[in-house]
């Protein structure tokens, strides 16, 4: 077993507790994803804090944190509101995560960065919905969701680390909203996760298919979203797969909406990808899982203008169920970010994140984690 974090862990199979909220220190293995037990990978549950709706910083409202990363340089986790410049510029906070060994005590918001449109001038609202982050080596690699009915094209952008616009990327063919709705993204299901491979390439994912690839999941139906690849230097796509969203977990009471898609992932050190499935049913609430991806033999779907039309054979990326945060008695929100990275005490961790939408029936929640990763 290679650590990502120095633990002791208590194993226990994935799944394999009741109804009992998971314990500061329990642990839930994944010993042969895919049947490979070289891909093996554990949690270790470290706690849950959260910040409350209405929190604010520097006169601006906290919350909406769809998108997390950590910064080496300052040992801080960044995180990204997917406020639309309606209630503050767009923005990355810069966060601080208290740990002890009683678990995770605490995240306390320090700063914010405010992201600035072509021109170094402020975003007008409504004109960008900010979804992802990763950091890299120019500064902050972000992507706008779009909106298919408002006709804003998704988009994946670069900024300096003080916020400045320096470039974005090419948005494939097929990508952008139509009027009439026969292509192009969903509404509010497009550009939702980012992650940097270690190859230094850019991988977007969008949250569910496009309108030429196929339906929204459904409580019986699995949607084909695109995977984009691009190349981190030139910013233009040079491979697309297709992942599998998973149908619906459950139905919304009396009939009410369910939905579920890919709102993050995150590159391991092997290549391989951790994924979460966020769904939602109204009067039921969240699940939240986290899959484990591999794209060494997916299909490159670039040239296929729809996935729904194609009838040659079209290979998935693989994906194994690593982590159910309900299985293990957790009570998660709407779960959007991700991130690997380094608590106070120095402790390596996986932190989660909840996007509260602003709301007061919701809280920024965080997860903490300990991760092991086998690897060859």
């Amino acid at each position: 077993m290679k650590p990502l974090v120095s633990a002791t862990f208590l194993t226990l199979a994935s799944g394999s507790i009741g109804a009992q909220a998971a314990e500061i220190g329990a642990t839930f293995e994944k010993p042969c994803p895919f049947g490979d037990c070289s891909a093996g990978i554990a949690f270790t549950f470290l706690g849950e804090t959260s910040i409350q709706t209405g929190f604010s910083e520097a006169d601006v409202e906290f919350g909406g944190i769809s998108g997390l990363d950590f910064d080496q340089a300052t040992g801080r986790f960044v995180a990204l509101s997917d406020d639309r410049a309606e209630r503050g510029p767009a923005r990355v906070y810069e966060l601080d995560v208290d740990l002890s060994a009683q678990g995770l005590q605490g995240v306390s918001v320090r700063r914010h960065i405010s992201l600035l449109d072509v021109g170094d001038i402020p975003f007008a609202p409504q004109s960008v919905d900010p979804e992802a982050l990763r950091l890299g080596p120019e500064g902050f690699y972000w992507t706008s969701e779009g909106g298919g009915s408002s006709q804003l094209p998704p988009s994946v952008r670069v900024s300096f680390p003080d916020g400045k616009h320096l470039r974005e990327f090419a948005l494939p063919d097929g990508f952008a909203p139509t009027a009439e709705g026969s292509s192009g993204i969903h509404d509010n299901l497009a550009f939702e996760s980012l992650t940097m491979l270690p190859s230094g390439d850019v991988l977007v994912a969008l949250e569910a298919a496009l309108q030429q690839d196929g339906p929204k999941p459904g409580l019986m139906l699995g949607s084909p979203a695109r995977m984009v690849q691009f190349d981190v230097l030139s910013g233009k796509p040079k491979a697309q797969y297709v992942y599998m969203i998973s149908p619906v977990p459950q139905a919304g009471v009396d009939g009410e909406k369910a939905m579920n898609g890919l709102s993050e992932m995150l590159a391991l050190e092997d290549g391989r990808i951790l994924t979460v499935e966020r769904s939602f049913a109204e009067g039921a609430g969240n699940t939240i899982k986290i899959f484990m991806v591999d794209l060494s033999n997916a299909t490159d779907v670039s040239h296929i203008s729809s996935l729904a039309r194609h009838e040659d054979l079209i290979v998935p990326a693989r994906k194994t169920e690593v982590l159910d945060l309900n299985g293990i008695g957790l009570r998660p929100d709407n779960i959007e970010a991700m991130a690997i990275g380094r608590a106070g005490d120095g402790t390596e961790i996986l932190l989660l994140a909840a996007d509260n939408n602003f709301s007061a029936r919701q809280k920024s929640q965080f997860f903490a984690f300990e991760i092991v990763q086998r690897l060859q």
